[in-house]
Formats: structure tokens, C-alpha cells, sequence
């Protein structure tokens, strides 16, 4: 299959319309079925109650665009099979925590089901040979993706606390792995990279503070494993093994700096690591004095940074990218330490 660089900005056009289109009737739809997030338990921040469902409109639009690009451009069983690959454990996802946001579950009913589709993906990717930096072991790459999966999905939802922050840094990440993919000729990452970053700026006409409307469990959980399932399988033509397992690493550095500042901030203080709470970056980013709006910006900008630390690692030396991800890790680890070192609360 032959996809141009016209095909993918027609992908990304196509989502962000039908996504920015579609954000506003989901918001109406929750709005007449009560279907919003109160603030009525501690670790809210907003004031007034924000309607759901977002997630509902950038699940349609990721999952509808892709298909008619494939009946438009080059259907057959093996395309069909790759895309609903990528896309049925997300759906899978996506309508348990559309349940979570209509019945608020428990953690543990959400975080079986991620663990059960974090297998399933891991098997289907060592099986099908389409992890994108695999190991010499199939059991090894199993538990590797497993733990990937289940970890990015929990990330991308914990990060869920801001308006704006994780619609704007999943949108980061996917531009970095539109440039990636293309430079590697990964024609399908690439094409969901782009639907997934115009769906993204779609629903941040919407999302963005004073939020209109959020993406709730369903969109978070569907754009976790979305995200995952993407980034494991991206083969970057980097020049060392431990060069290509670090790209996904930094492409989705914020979220995983995020949960582990939280995680390891309520394990301190003999907390669940599930409960919610005032400790991710943004919280410790408003305590300190800024705005909701800039800290949101300044979210997406440290994703730029190592989204673009990860593109070059792929189009550099040898040399260049070592020197890169030692200031890449370097840069995350004095950010571990400054978040982890402010107010937990």
C-alpha cells in the first residue's frame, strides 16, 4: 500500500472534523442524561460539574476514519485484520470505562480489565512478530508488552486531572510518532498517529480550560491502550537496541513522570497507589502559583521536549543519540526529584 504525506494531513483533517463535530452533541447528550463529573470528593479541582462523553466522540472518530480510509484506499482481510488489532482492544476498553463514568466502578473491575487486554494485545503482538523492538525471547517480550500496556493505559488515565493536559500531550506524542512512523515507513502507525493527534486538537477546541467537557474513563482507558499498542509497535530506525527502546520511553515520558511522582508519593504515605488525589504534576503545578490554563501549556511543552528528543534519536548518529538520551533521562530524572520534592497535597 502506497500512503502519501496528502493521505495522512487528510487523516488528521477528517478526525479533527468529525471529532470537533461531534464533541459538542456528546457534550448536549450528557448534559440531558446527567452524565458529569461532580466535584464532590477531594481530589477535584474544577467547581462546577463538567458533562462526560467526551471519550465517546474521539473513540468514533478514531475508529471510523481509519475504516473508510481503508475501503477508500486498499481493503483487504490482512489491512482489515491490522487495524482491528489496534483498534478492538481499545474499544474493549473504551466501553468499560464508558460504563465506569455511567456506574463509577471500583479500581480493581477496571484495572482486571486492563491487565486482561494488556495480555491479550501482548500475545497477539509476539505472535503476529509486530513488536517493533523485540527481544530474543517470546516470553520476555509477553511480559515486557504486558507490563507496557497495563502501565501506559493507568498513565494516560491518572493523567486525566487537567483540563487540556491529556488531550494536548497525546497529541504531542502522536505528531512524534507521525514522524517517526513516516521516516521508518510504518504506513498504519503513522496513519493512526495522525487520526489519533487530530482527534486530539478536535476535542481540545472543547476540552481546553475552562473545560466544556472532559473524555472521562472512556476516553482515557480507550486512548491508553490506543497509545500503548502504538508505541510498542513502532520499530524506529535508531542506531542501538537500547536507542529504540528508549523512543517510546520519552515519547510518553510526562504521563509515566506523572504516575510515578504520584504512585511513589502515596506509597510514602501508606496510600493506595488507585485512590485519587491532589498529587499528579498538574496539582503540584497549581500549588505552586500557576494558572490551570499555563500549567496545561507547560505540560505539553515538556511532552514536545522529549517527543522531539525521540524523533532525533531516530535521524541522528550513533554519538548524537547517546548524547541525547543522557539529556533526555537526565532532564527526567531532575523532574522526578523537583515534583516528588514539592507538596503532596
Amino acid at each position: 500500500m502506497t500512503v502519501s504525506k496528502f493521505d495522512y494531513v487528510l487523516l488528521f483533517i477528517a478526525t479533527f472534523t468529525i471529532v470537533g463535530f461531534l464533541t459538542p452533541v456528546m457534550r448536549r447528550i450528557a448534559i440531558n442524561r446527567e452524565v458529569l463529573d461532580a466535584p464532590t470528593t477531594a481530589h477535584k479541582t474544577h467547581k462546577e460539574a463538567v458533562p462526560y462523553l467526551g471519550g465517546v466522540a474521539i473513540a468514533l472518530g478514531i475508529t471510523v476514519v481509519p475504516l473508510i480510509a481503508l475501503i477508500l484506499k486498499n481493503y483487504s482481510t490482512r489491512t482489515l485484520w491490522l487495524d482491528l488489532s489496534i483498534i478492538g482492544p481499545a474499544l474493549i476498553l473504551g466501553l468499560i470505562g464508558l460504563w465506569d463514568d455511567l456506574r463509577n466502578l471500583s479500581p480493581l473491575p477496571r484495572f482486571i480489565a486492563q491487565t486482561v487486554a494488556g495480555i491479550f494485545t501482548a500475545v497477539l503482538l509476539v505472535v503476529t512478530d509486530t513488536v517493533g523492538t523485540p527481544t530474543s525471547s517470546h516470553i520476555l517480550d509477553v511480559a515486557i508488552t504486558v507490563i507496557w500496556v497495563v502501565g501506559i493505559t493507568n498513565s494516560i488515565n491518572f493523567f486525566d486531572n487537567l483540563d487540556g493536559g491529556a488531550a494536548g500531550t497525546v497529541a504531542v506524542t502522536s505528531l512524534g510518532l507521525v514522524v517517526i512512523g513516516y521516516n521508518s515507513n510504518q504506513y498504519f502507525i503513522t496513519g493512526f498517529a495522525a487520526v489519533t493527534a487530530g482527534a486530539m486538537i478536535g476535542f481540545l477546541l472543547w476540552n481546553k480550560s475552562p473545560a466544556r467537557i472532559y473524555m472521562g474513563d472512556a476516553g482515557a482507558l480507550f486512548l491508553g491502550i490506543l497509545v500503548a499498542s502504538l508505541t510498542v509497535r513502532i520499530h524506529p530506525h535508531a542506531s542501538g537496541k537500547y536507542h529504540s527502546f528508549a523512543v517510546p520511553l520519552f515519547l510518553l515520558g510526562v504521563p509515566i513522570l506523572d504516575t510515578s511522582v504520584a504512585v511513589l508519593s502515596r506509597l510514602k504515605r501508606r496510600l493506595s497507589p488507585f485512590q485519587g488525589g491532589r498529587d499528579h504534576l498538574s496539582h503540584r503545578l497549581i500549588r505552586a502559583g500557576v494558572s490551570r490554563p499555563i500549567a496545561a501549556v507547560l505540560l505539553w511543552i515538556l511532552s514536545g521536549f522529549f517527543a522531539l528528543c525521540s524523533v532525533l534519536i531516530t535521524m541522528t548518529s550513533k554519538s548524537t543519540s547517546n548524547f541525547l538520551v543522557w539529556v533526555a533521562a537526565l532532564t527526567w530524572i531532575s523532574l522526578f526529584g523537583f515534583f516528588l520534592s514539592t507538596a503532596d497535597a
